[in-house]
Formats: C-alpha cells, structure tokens, sequence
C-alpha cells in the first residue's frame, strides 16, 4: 500500500469516527432533554406542595434571576461569536471570545450557588417541603451541567492554545456550542416557568 492510499485510509477513519462521535453527542442531548423533561414534570405536580411553608411568591427575587438570565445569553452569544472566529481561522479571537464566554457562564454559577445559600441560610433547604425538593433538583442539576460547560471551556481553551485550529479542535468547538446553547434553552425554560410563573 502506497503512502497516499495510507493516508487516504487513515482520513476515511478519522471521518468515520468524528461522525460516530456526533451521533453520540446527540443521543446525548436526547437523553438531556428526557432528564429535564421530567424534572420539569415533578417540579409542575410539587410546585404546589409547600408543606405550610413558603412558596415561589415569598422566596424568589424576579431581579436576581433576571440576572443570571442575561448573563447566560451574553455567554451564549460569546460561544456563538467562538465559534465564527475559529471558522474564519482566527484563532486567537476564538480563544478570547472562550474565555468571555467562560467568564459570564462562571459569573451566572456564582449567582446561581449565591441564591442557593441564601434559600438554605433562611432554612429553606430541599428538604423542606416537596416544592423546595423539586426547584434544588432541576436547578442544580442545570447548574451541574453549566459546571461541565466550564470545564469544557477550559479544555477547549488549552487545545486551541496547544494544537490550534485543527479539524479536530473545530469538530469539539462545534459539539461544545450545540451543548452551550441547550443549556441557555433550558435556562429559559426555567427562567418562565419556575420563577416568571411563581411570582405571578
């Protein structure tokens, strides 16, 4: 076998693999969305179950949240603009633009764990009442998988930074964005039904 058709072999390999990633990836998302799906549907039948302690109206701050809302699209819009500049082969904007990112997902954690402690300091901890149990899950979980993102992030940044851009390093910038983006959808979901909709 010549040195070209080796070549030819391997490249046919790597497309093969990047794409069974990608179907990895989104039966990965799938099964994200069946995880928030439920816990969407457990947080609508306890939103009501207080257990004579205070509800949605009595311990969420609609501007907090309105917060943490902007900050994730804003992080949003900076994996976005990521994405563009590693496409136009600018690597060095993309790894800024990672970092804006970075810095707004890691701001709306801090938000996010800040109103956490403040719940639990007043005594209003999961284990309160089943209203209380069904906000900390869907919440934290949604916060788990901002922590991932970070992580991600960091990853990614040390890749771009030690390899460059490379079909590769472009191939996981892409997946990473698709995932960023879920997770500011589901944000919104959350951000309408759990806090907009309590304090109505």
């Amino acid at each position: 076998m010549t040195r070209v058709s080796e070549r030819a072999v391997e490249a046919t390999m790597l497309e093969e693999r990047a794409e069974r990633n990608s179907i990895g990836f989104w039966l990965y998302l799938m099964t994200d969305c069946i995880l928030f799906a439920s816990l969407f549907a457990v947080y609508a039948i306890l939103h009501v179950n207080t257990f004579g302690g205070p509800g949605p109206k009595e311990l969420f701050h609609p501007g907090g949240v309105l917060a943490e809302t902007l900050l994730l699209l804003a992080s949003s819009y900076a994996c976005g603009l990521a994405v563009l500049r590693a496409r136009a082969g600018e690597r060095a904007k993309a790894i800024f633009w990672l970092v804006v990112c970075f810095a707004l997902g890691a701001s709306f954690l801090t938000l996010e764990i800040g109103e956490f402690a403040e719940l639990i300091a007043e005594g209003n901890s999961f284990t309160r009442s089943g209203f209380l149990s069904a906000f900390f899950t869907l919440v934290a979980t949604h916060g788990m998988h901002i922590t991932i993102g970070l992580i991600w992030i960091a990853v990614m940044v040390a890749q771009l930074m030690l390899k460059g851009l490379t079909p590769h390093t472009a191939r996981r910038l892409t997946l990473f964005s698709l995932f960023w983006h879920f997770l500011d959808v589901v944000w919104i979901f959350i951000f309408s039904t759990v806090y907009l909709m309590g304090v109505a």
